[in-house]
């Protein structure tokens, strides 16, 4: 999500310098309907875009003929959904990034990032519905476009408050020691998180945008839990955070930049020995933690 950004000054021995002024519109929200006969399809999507001027002069002289208002910035984007439609959340962002390029001579630079809600078509019976959908919230899939005048238009993309766990094949031991450690070692717990993953795609091409985001989360996926039939063990959370990124750069050419971060939810088994019972790792207590990492494909 981006903030309205105040403007950034650098003060100097004799002068004031102006080093970032932007401003936009935030949560711009809508569904869009595409229908094809009687069969329906959605997009609902939230939009946040900036943009930053050629001139500061709405922030230093008080001159808003330069101005494009946010009001305005919102509008061009439903015209755009009504027009271009959303056939995927990297192309719209990137008609948008356009649109603000070409039509406005005094925009320096914009960004816009689109979030988009996880609606499925429902089945009943194996039959899918033509225009009843459901929201399976397994990962939220999102973009971000952004392009400097005279520069190129870079995407990236991304996934978030993906859940995920197993419940063995995970441990923690070795770790750094001293007077202040209180946790113990395991070889045998449950590894279970929430995941954000952004990575960068560089300058924008005619990529299949819907088919190299299926196919990154599937490798996030495969290397978080290993082969289906036994799984894989992970020493740490910090191994499996490499796994993925490793991962994902070994099979997705496209990929510049991957982004991890893992939101660990450490689960403490409780000790019911004062109640009577044994308990056999089967029921736990929870807190989370945070995790990340950040890798570059270094391959032509």
């Amino acid at each position: 999500y981006f903030h309205y950004h105040s403007p950034v000054f650098c003060l100097q021995i004799k002068d004031v310098e102006v080093l970032n002024c932007e401003y936009g519109k935030n949560t711009i929200k809508f569904l869009r309907l595409h229908r094809e006969g009687k069969k329906h399809f959605v997009k609902e999507v939230e939009v946040c875009t900036h943009l930053r001027l050629t001139s500061a002069q709405e922030y230093l002289d008080g001159n808003n003929s330069l101005v494009i208002p946010t009001d305005t910035i919102k509008n061009i984007v439903l015209v755009l959904a009504k027009k271009n439609g959303i056939s995927t959340l990297e192309q719209f962002a990137i008609d948008i990034c356009k649109h603000f390029m070409t039509t406005f001579c005094q925009v320096a630079y914009v960004k816009t990032y689109v979030q988009e809600v996880p609606w499925k078509r429902l089945h009943e019976n194996g039959i899918p519905h033509i225009h009843a959908f459901i929201c399976a919230p397994d990962g939220i899939r999102f973009c971000e476009a952004e392009q400097c005048r005279n520069g190129p238009l870079v995407v990236y993309a991304g996934i978030k408050d993906l859940k995920l766990m197993k419940t063995t094949q995970s441990g923690f031991e070795g770790f750094y020691k001293n007077e202040h450690t209180t946790l113990p070692e395991r070889n045998d717990r449950i590894l279970c998180g929430e995941l954000f993953c952004k990575w960068s795609y560089g300058e924008c091409k005619d990529f299949d945008f819907d088919c190299i985001w299926n196919q990154i989360r599937e490798c996030i996926l495969e290397a978080f839990s290993g082969p289906p039939d036994s799984g894989e063990y992970s020493p740490s959370y910090q191994k499996t955070v490499n796994c993925i990124q490793m991962h994902v750069l070994s099979k997705v050419s496209q990929v510049q930049v991957i982004e991890v971060v893992l939101n660990n939810t450490f689960y403490n088994v409780v000790d019911m020995k004062n109640l009577g019972l044994i308990n056999d790792k089967e029921v736990s207590e929870c807190s989370k933690h945070s995790l990340s990492g950040l890798f570059r494909n270094t391959q032509p």
